[in-house]
């Protein structure tokens, strides 16, 4: 789906949309969907591609073509928000020579600006939340009648369990299977729970049935999926928070993070299982063993931090400290050695002082992350932090802290990546090098892209064996080494 946990990766630029990467031409109608932001947002639109391949849409990667045009979005920064608005800006040419193009606007800035949107960008007819992509055959029946539609209520139930997806953007190696919605954890700066509801989870026997479908069609690899993946718990239905409310019955037979993970393992043995996104104080050392105990669940844990500095974590309601965090990335290193490790981190939050800075950068060469995901902070509209908060770290010093962070990540991710060199590493191809078509590339269980010439013996979805002679602090280079 994307390539980015391998890159070093300045979050400040605006975030490209991907759009489909084939065309379905099952159908009278066509689709095209552009997704920004989380990797939730691709899977959602391979939701609403299922959802609407059943009302005779088939869908395409040339919008020139298309009667219904969505925009899948994100609200996690402004930058996002603006970059969703030009885009939707780049259609007026395409609106204007044909006015019965329908356009919709989905996600999470969608449910965050609901009818506003519609006002501020006369160009969209349709405003869709994350949970209501079921009603779209009746929002789409309602904007071809000539009316606007919006549609942004939030469910207290995992509201997709039972849809296969259209996997519109994908590799036909790694597909993305989603296993909770929302965010309990409140995080001042983050939009994310009032965008997505609050945390509830899939019925693990419908995620198992969904491994087992793709293993069935070839694929190799699947990312268990959710804003908190730690924090999954199926105990018949309903919110997390409402738990301790459920029956005896029902506690004694709930299955967690760590029991998924396990029941995942075991029913497809042959397939990859990677997960994301963790949080660290959900982050329990049953999930560890789980990951250290099965050879095909990756070696490899996303886990943002945001912050080195403990003062800072606390105006952030992480639910961790800096030593706790220390902690657990000590419990990892003991229990999976390998284990690759990435994280987001935030420069500038409301009154960070040097202090607090140089706290993150020390945080940083504790760890030595292998990659990472770095941005300034930018008010969110609504957040505890944007209400309650000054914005008082001037943008001279946000950039000039954000460019040490990148700085520093640049110089671990090379240090990490030179680790790799002499090693024979298992690598899964996904496809074709972006440089050359002479070369595949692939990943290893750290989840580093890993760029070796082809032999003419091999294909995508292969595994095979890779001695790793040379890297860059994104990439690794080796050679095949034959079974």
């Amino acid at each position: 789906m994307e390539d980015k946990p391998t890159e070093l990766k300045y979050m400040d630029e605006s975030l490209q949309g991907t759009a489909l990467s084939g065309d379905d031409e099952r159908g009278d109608r066509k689709l095209y969907i552009e997704s920004y932001g989380c990797q939730m947002n691709f899977s959602d639109s391979e939701i609403v591609a299922s959802i609407l391949a059943k009302e005779g849409f088939g869908t395409t990667r040339n919008v020139e073509e298309a009667d219904l045009v969505l925009l899948n979005t994100c609200s996690i920064r402004d930058k996002a928000e603006q970059t969703v608005r030009k885009r939707l800006s780049s259609f007026n040419k395409l609106k204007d020579s044909r006015p019965e193009l329908k356009i919709g606007v989905l996600g999470c800035m969608a449910e965050r600006l609901k009818d506003k949107f519609l006002d501020e960008e006369k160009l969209v007819d349709l405003v869709v939340g994350p949970d209501a992509y079921r009603d779209l055959p009746n929002l789409v029946e309602k904007v071809e009648g000539g009316r606007k539609a919006v549609n942004v209520l939030l469910s207290k139930e995992e509201t997709y369990a039972d849809v296969s997806p259209v996997r519109i953007d994908s590799n036909g190696v790694s597909a993305f299977i989603s296993i909770t919605r929302g965010c309990d954890n409140m995080c001042t700066f983050c939009v994310v729970p009032f965008t997505r509801g609050r945390e509830r989870s899939r019925n693990p026997e419908t995620i198992l049935a969904e491994a087992k479908e793709l293993e069935a069609r070839g694929f190799k690899e699947i990312t268990l999926l959710g804003q908190n993946v730690d924090s999954y718990l199926w105990y018949g239905g309903g919110l997390k928070k409402d738990f301790d409310k459920a029956s005896d019955a029902a506690k004694a037979t709930a299955v967690n993070f760590a029991n998924l993970l396990e029941l995942v393992a075991e029913a497809v043995p042959g397939m990859r299982i990677r997960f994301s996104t963790s949080n660290p104080q959900d982050m329990t050392d049953e999930v560890l063993h789980a990951i250290a105990k099965h050879n095909n669940i990756c070696k490899y844990i996303h886990l943002p931090v945001q912050s080195g500095s403990s003062r800072i974590l606390k105006l952030m309601n992480r639910g961790h400290n800096r030593e706790e965090y220390f902690n657990l990335i000590d419990r990892i290193r003991k229990i999976i050695p390998d284990c690759g490790i990435s994280h987001d981190m935030i420069a500038g939050f409301p009154t960070e002082t040097e202090e607090d800075h140089q706290d993150t950068l020390s945080l940083m060469k504790y760890v030595r992350y292998d990659f990472g995901y770095m941005f300034y902070y930018s008010e969110r509209p609504n957040t505890y932090a944007e209400r309650k908060m000054e914005d008082d770290v001037d943008m001279e010093t946000k950039k000039r802290r954000l460019n040490e962070i990148i700085a520093l990540q640049g110089e671990h991710a090379l240090e990490r990546a030179q680790e790799h060199v002499g090693r024979v590493e298992e690598i899964l191809i996904e496809g074709n090098s972006k440089r050359s078509d002479s070369d595949w590339k692939g990943r290893n269980t750290q989840n580093t892209m890993v760029v070796f010439p082809k032999t003419g013996t091999e294909k995508p979805g292969d595994f095979v064996k890779v001695k790793i002679t040379d890297c860059t602090s994104a990439t690794l280079l080796g050679e095949r080494v034959q079974d």
